[in-house]
């Protein structure tokens, strides 16, 4: 009973941790309209958070590692990011949206390997921790929804704050155990060399998803005759499909983590093969709902991996970091090809990064 009550609590800390971050992010090419015209400005400000989250989710997740405790980065990370989100609310140009993104990259960073490590630690069947991780696939959708529903650029920054003061006060009746410290120098390099393929392929992969999440909702807007809320629906497709796969590979899809690694890298093609032939918002849909079940697949599959054979905190945020390196990379080729080309140029440079992607994670061993 007192495991059943630890794994909800987590995952309410984790939907609301994930909903505070999903409200602003999915919006944020659509809030930077407001302060810029230029796409490749643009560009660079979604990557502004993931380039803080890079060096914050490496750092703090090792430092996890070493002090044997994960709670402690957990709540900082909440504290940090009800601030930092918070203050989206008084930026007014570009520079001070800068400002507001790298602190809140920063704050994320601290605790997200520490949350995926304390949630995989949390449960002695490993499989059921998925069902735990699944409600930040749910927090995204929830986040996506609320932005939606209020349908005010403003209003979704003071929602995002209090997101996480929510999220925090499901933190405070978590146990904090001890884990093994992990001290040994030179660890961060090494889970790096031994999972070299694995990071790669993910890097890839997100590099090419990432440049096309820059330009989709404008997309949806400017060239799919869709609104606000239609980016919210088309989104939440995605995340519902995550959230129900990633709960039905707790005991239906008996597959080894590799397998499961490789096939959300390797499925993501389609996903932009088909999104470049969408003429109206809701035809979308199906594709969206597709990332979903590739990302259930990628997530669980590549995070349990490295969890299983590596320190856990510092693995999981090399993974993290990973993604937001791809963050960063991504929404600058996306800004630079859709001004040299147009929208449909970055579904097809997607389309063939993630190939590479899939050739390199054939080369992931069990």
């Amino acid at each position: 009973m007192q495991k059943v009550q630890v794994n909800n609590l987590v995952r309410s800390a984790t939907f609301f941790q994930h909903a505070g971050i999903s409200i602003i992010f999915v919006f944020m090419p659509i809030i930077a309209q407001g302060v810029t015209e230029s796409v490749f400005e643009i560009g660079l400000l979604v990557a502004s958070f993931s380039f803080a989250q890079i060096l914050s989710e490496i750092y703090f997740g090792r430092h996890s590692d070493k002090k044997g405790t994960r709670l402690k980065f957990i709540r900082i990370g909440f504290i940090g990011c009800a601030i930092a989100f918070g203050m989206h609310y008084f930026a007014t140009d570009l520079s001070m949206f800068f400002l507001v993104r790298i602190a809140a990259g920063i704050a994320s960073g601290i605790m997200i390997p520490a949350m995926i490590a304390y949630t995989y630690e949390a449960n002695h069947d490993k499989k059921r921790a998925a069902t735990v991780i699944s409600f930040h696939a749910l927090g995204w959708m929830a986040g996506i929804a609320a932005a939606g529903l209020a349908n005010d650029l403003q209003l979704i920054f003071l929602i995002s704050a209090a997101s996480f003061v929510v999220g925090l006060l499901f933190t405070i009746k978590l146990p904090n155990p001890e884990q093994e410290k992990e001290v040994e120098p030179g660890t961060t390099k090494r889970v790096i060399s031994k999972n070299k393929f694995l990071f790669l392929s993910l890097l890839l992969r997100h590099i090419g998803a990432a440049a096309v999440w820059v330009i989709l909702p404008i997309m949806i807007v400017d060239k799919w005759g869709g609104e606000l809320y239609h980016i919210s629906i088309v989104y939440t497709a995605n995340t519902m499909t995550a959230f129900i796969l990633m709960n039905v590979m707790a005991s239906k899809i008996h597959l080894s983590n590799v397998t499961k690694f490789k096939i959300g890298i390797g499925c993501t093609t389609f996903v932009f093969i088909g999104l470049s032939f969408v003429s109206e918002w809701w035809m979308a849909m199906p594709f969206m709902s597709l990332v979903g079940a590739t990302w259930a697949f990628l997530f669980i599959g590549g995070n349990f991996h490295l969890m299983e054979n590596n320190p856990r905190s510092t693995s999981t945020g090399i993974f993290s970091s990973t993604l937001s390196i791809a963050t960063v990379v991504g929404p600058v080729i996306a800004g630079t090809i859709a001004f040299l080309f147009d929208y449909v140029a970055v579904m097809y440079f997607a389309i063939v990064i993630i190939v590479c992607a899939f050739a390199v994670s054939l080369k992931v061993r069990n």
